[in-house]
């Protein structure tokens, strides 16, 4: 039997060489002209955890993309348990993981976001996604996504048409009537069989790489024009919207006592709103 110590260190160690991995991608991306900035942080209670997040700025590729990895643990406020599978009694917790989002450069290149989670209550479960949130349309690149989303799953037995319809039902934003970008996949609770659910959870941290590749690779040199990037900002105001609104893990990192710089470095450098 697999216990809970062995499970927690895999999976803190897979997500440490993932930071690094997309991070070493990211900046072959930029040719290496532009690098992250590294800074450690650590929660103010003793032995609670801390991470470490990666930020690079005013590149080529990316005008900002920050890659975030933690393993914290603690005691959640009482008010926030019943949120969280297996926390409504104690409220004890342990929870590991990596978070990215880029916002690029190219307005004719779509913010891409993706994070996998490990958390352990008095349940234990993985949970994660990758979602993408262009200012202009196409179809072309909105199907190599969701092709490459679709094969991972396939592969791993997992319901993408699930994951799909759980993605756009998530990444909406209800007071505007309208979604916040052409979706992804996004899954939670997958609590039944660990090993092939943390299989699933790398390879899918591998294909977030490549998909970013492809993406990026694709429209690298497609020229735009200053109202491209008017309209991009504006999308942007949507992103920031969800994110302080509605989206979980900045909730969780709040109620986790996690570091705000790094719960909000999802936020775009630049946002406008009409």
């Amino acid at each position: 039997m697999i216990t809970s110590d062995f499970k927690k260190k895999m999976a803190d160690s897979w997500f440490s060489y993932l930071q690094n991995q997309i991070c070493k991608e990211f900046e072959f991306l930029e040719k290496n002209k532009v690098k992250f900035t590294k800074r450690d942080w650590s929660k103010n209670k003793i032995n609670e955890g801390g991470g470490t997040s990666f930020l690079l700025s005013k590149g080529k590729i990316f005008d900002k993309v920050g890659v975030n990895k933690s393993t914290v643990s603690g005691i959640f406020p009482k008010k926030f348990r019943s949120k969280i599978l297996g926390a409504e009694k104690k409220g004890n917790y342990w929870a590991s993981g990596v978070s990215v989002v880029a916002h690029m450069r190219n307005p004719k290149m779509p913010a891409i976001h993706f994070n996998t989670r490990f958390i352990v209550t008095s349940k234990e479960w993985f949970g994660g996604g990758i979602d993408a949130t262009p200012s202009n349309e196409d179809l072309k690149e909105k199907k190599i996504i969701h092709d490459e989303l679709k094969k991972v799953c396939v592969r791993n037995k997992k319901n993408y048409k699930k994951y799909k319809k759980w993605c756009n039902e998530y990444f909406y934003l209800p007071h505007r009537n309208e979604a916040r970008g052409i979706g992804g996949i996004f899954f939670d609770y997958e609590t039944k069989d660990w090993i092939k659910n943390f299989k699933f959870v790398r390879e899918l941290g591998l294909s977030f790489i490549e998909i970013s590749k492809k993406i990026i690779k694709r429209k690298e040199k497609v020229k735009w024009t200053k109202k491209d990037k008017e309209k991009q900002f504006y999308k942007r105001g949507r992103y920031v919207e969800f994110n302080l609104l509605y989206d979980r893990g900045t909730k969780f990192g709040l109620h986790s006592g996690g570091n705000i710089d790094s719960i909000l470095m999802s936020l775009p450098p630049e946002a406008k709103w009409k």
